[in-house]
């Protein structure tokens, strides 16, 4: 390599510092003024199934953690409950976007939630240090539900959540990770959707925000245009689109545990596409994010200038 070569090599690489610093400067106030906050993540879709893609993410949640972020995660498992059903022989079924749930198709879930999925995401926690605890609703009576109906079998419908576990563990520093199992008043487990199990923790914990990661970049007005895509929303809005016959089934379980979560107290909801690299970080510490936030009624969203951060005023600070 010539000495031209070797000059060129160094000044795309300080470049690419600069850019790097920048990102992070941007991130600061975001950061600051999340420390110390609890946050929910729904964690499901393409983004939980491909290997590489859940290391990413499992990246940015143990990097939010650092930075003084409690993260709480929620999951399902769709994708795998359905394909050991399969292998078994067990029926594949569902009404109203919701899988009916026989007790031979429970123990698959059971199985696949608790005992495959589960312990896969604390596995990728723990390998940043011992930072993860698995849990199902079960433990410690976290997700109590009833049975929703005969014709769905062992469907739940949470009727309570109990925080007593999540704030000890969230209190001790550690990442909880549930699974969407939960226990009735006679100890029989119900199979409920993550998506309103994610928002109901959410409400119930007074997390600051709660965030659903998911295979679509967010909400659309027509999700046939790419270009339609809401950035933000408030409340009334999500409740009004809750009435009408709009939503994908898919997305209506979202924006249901958007809006109890944000009617309870919640300060943002936040549906983002799993698939970016990155996305938790990119939607939490930058100014543009990149998916679909919904607010509460009486706050509107007013980005700030942090293009001139003061670096010299906070490099005083570290070497002082």
């Amino acid at each position: 390599m010539d000495r031209q070569q070797e000059l060129e090599n160094i000044r795309a690489a300080r470049a690419q510092a600069v850019g790097q610093t920048k990102l992070l400067i941007e991130a600061l106030p975001w950061i600051k003024e999340s420390t110390g906050k609890t946050v929910v993540i729904k964690y499901g879709g393409a983004a939980m199934t491909d290997a590489a893609l859940r290391a990413d993410v499992m990246s940015d949640i143990v990097l939010m953690k650092i930075i003084g972020l409690n993260p709480i995660i929620v999951h399902g498992g769709g994708k795998d409950i359905s394909d050991y059903c399969r292998r078994l022989g067990l029926p594949v079924e569902f009404k109203d976007g919701f899988r009916v749930t026989p007790p031979e198709v429970m123990e698959i879930v059971k199985m696949v939630l608790i005992g495959k999925v589960n312990q896969e995401l604390v596995a990728q926690l723990n390998e940043h240090g011992h930072i993860a605890v698995g849990l199902s609703g079960a433990d410690g009576h976290i997700i109590k539900a009833v049975r929703a109906s005969k014709e769905m079998g062992l469907v739940g419908t949470v009727s309570r959540i109990d925080t007593t576990l999540l704030v000890d563990l969230v209190q001790a520093d550690y990442i909880p990770v549930i699974a969407s199992v939960a226990v009735g008043k006679d100890g029989i487990s119900y199979n409920v959707n993550a998506d309103l199990v994610a928002g109901q923790i959410a409400a119930a914990i007074g997390a600051h925000k709660v965030i659903f990661l998911t295979d679509v970049d967010g909400l659309y007005e027509d999700f046939a245009d790419k270009s339609s895509l809401i950035m933000r929303m408030h409340l009334g809005e999500a409740s009004t689109l809750l009435k009408g016959d709009t939503l994908s089934r898919g997305m209506i379980p979202k924006i249901t545990a958007c809006t109890e979560a944000l009617a309870a107290g919640v300060s943002r909801a936040h549906i983002l596409n799993g698939t970016i690299p990155h996305a938790l970080l990119l939607e939490l510490f930058t100014d543009q994010g990149v998916g679909t936030m919904i607010l509460p009624d009486d706050e509107d969203y007013v980005p700030e200038d942090f293009s001139e951060y003061p670096l010299d005023n906070l490099a005083a600070k570290l070497h002082g």
